[in-house]
């Protein structure tokens, strides 16, 4: 990986009250990215530790060496720690220790005991990453996601500043509230979220049981619209989402959302503190790709979320939901931009 990613695919501009760069993936990045998927079938990563943490038994990849400066990246739903497959060898060749762990119901993190409860409100993710940093004897990490895990990003670092030196969120700031979320959106919005509200039937929580693979295709292809991956690069990672939990902590996650299910009591202080929409103090990189099909917040209406130093950064050339995967050096110099803020 170069130093900084070749300036003949940057277009550097800056708006009105908003850092914003423009980076073409159209060249060197992302169209290797699609060659490479469809020459071959693609490597899993590995190997594949485990860690107790909390109430899981966490699944992580980890690169680079011990001693470096960490990195956790934080996948999305319904996709897996694949997306960084790329990223994270770019990284740790840039001497970080990159931590890649499966979200709950991914991969190969399980549940410790059968009674604790398949819980997928937005304050537990975040805990299971600080219950893992714990456990891996990390007091401070760069952190980085999308969709899911940008979402996890924003609220440990809104959280637990302390333990977050910088950011880079997919979307930019996600994290959520249920009140808000009890409004309608316009029609054309409303039809993004299909699968939100399909979830909240019985019928869909068993069309999702029963198709689970057919349907996260179908959203990774809404999701990105233009990213050209192949059968084997989905199946690599529709492996993980044959996790035993995977359904019921999906469905949980949009049900609560939409506040039609409850979390458990000993988060509610944090949800309480969430529902506020707290201001994001830790330096911060904000990612969008200019075909991202899911829906999303425009970067003008959270700027002002961010208090520390900030820039947002627009990927062209039709770059979806998973900007990781489908143009992974973008992200990648993200993320050691972001740590020089």
């Amino acid at each position: 990986m170069t130093e900084q990613i070749d300036s003949t695919r940057r277009t550097l501009l800056r708006t009105a009250g908003i850092g914003t760069a423009v980076f073409a993936a159209t060249g060197f990045g992302l169209r290797d990215t699609v060659l490479a998927q469809t020459a071959s079938a693609p490597a899993p990563m590995g190997p594949i530790k485990q860690i107790n943490a909390g109430t899981l038994n966490v699944g992580y990849h980890e690169a680079g060496p011990a001693n470096g400066p960490v990195v956790i990246l934080l996948h999305g739903w319904p996709y897996d720690i694949h997306s960084f497959a790329e990223v994270a060898p770019l990284l740790a060749a840039k001497g970080y220790r990159v931590i890649v762990p499966h979200l709950r119901g991914y991969g190969t993190t399980t549940f410790l005991s059968a009674d604790t409860p398949r819980n997928g409100q937005q304050a537990v993710l975040a805990v299971d990453v600080i219950n893992l940093m714990d456990a891996l004897k990390i007091q401070k990490a760069l952190i980085a996601g999308y969709d899911w895990g940008a979402r996890t990003a924003n609220i440990v670092a809104a959280l637990w500043p302390e333990r977050v030196k910088a950011m880079v969120s997919v979307s930019g700031y996600l994290i959520g509230s249920r009140e808000v979320n009890k409004k309608p959106l316009p029609p054309k919005a409303e039809l993004l979220w299909w699968y939100q509200f399909y979830f909240t039937t019985e019928r869909g929580r068993l069309g999702y049981q029963q198709n689970t693979h057919d349907f996260a295709k179908l959203i990774w292809h809404q999701a990105s619209p233009k990213w050209n991956f192949s059968d084997e690069t989905f199946a690599r990672s529709a492996r993980s989402l044959d996790n035993p939990d995977h359904v019921a902590i999906s469905i949980h996650n949009y049900r609560w959302r939409l506040g039609l299910v409850e979390g458990e009591a000993k988060y509610d202080d944090l949800e309480k503190r969430l529902e506020q929409g707290p201001v994001i103090t830790v330096p911060t990189i904000t990612i969008e790709g200019d075909a991202n099909g899911a829906p999303h917040p425009e970067p003008a209406s959270y700027a002002k979320k961010f208090s520390g130093k900030y820039e947002h950064r627009l990927l062209t050339g039709g770059v979806g939901h998973n900007p990781p995967q489908e143009a992974p050096r973008e992200f990648a110099q993200a993320v050691i931009d972001v740590d020089g803020f």
